[in-house]
């Protein structure tokens, strides 16, 4: 019985942090995957497709995520953790502009790579995506 729970345990765990606790690391490995398969491969200041974004962890991921409806919007997360949150808790579901410094929502944000390890920003439109990249 020890072993099974200390099995789940473990179970469990690798579970969490593979989607959360080790986001960079998944980015990391899915941008490396990303370059062989020959896709487009995004650099820090580039534009990049809600699509390819885990909106839960804020990084690219590289591939399609999971797409989540919520009041008339359409918002993507990595693994079934992050769709059951987007719809749970709103703060998932708005950023900061790093320019404007309003809140938006990330369903119709401009999404920049601006981490190098695939952290995205948010922006309100392409002026204040312009101005804040011009600072790299």
């Amino acid at each position: 019985m020890k072993y099974i729970i200390s099995a789940l345990v473990v179970s469990i765990a690798t579970m969490l942090i593979a989607c959360n606790g080790n986001a960079n690391r998944t980015a990391e490995m899915e941008m490396q995957s990303m370059t062989e398969n020959n896709y487009k491969a995004f650099s820090k200041g580039d534009i990049v497709p809600s699509n390819l974004v885990c909106m839960v962890n804020d990084e690219y991921m590289g591939k399609e995520q999971f797409e989540v409806s919520f009041e008339g919007k359409t918002y993507y997360g990595c693994c079934q953790m992050c769709k059951e949150r987007i719809p749970k808790d709103q703060s998932v579901r708005v950023a900061i502009d790093p320019l404007s410094k309003k809140q938006i929502d990330k369903a119709t944000a401009l999404i920049a790579v601006t981490g190098d390890r695939g952290e995205v920003s948010y922006f309100e439109n392409k002026a204040t995506y312009t101005n804040y990249i011009k600072q790299f």
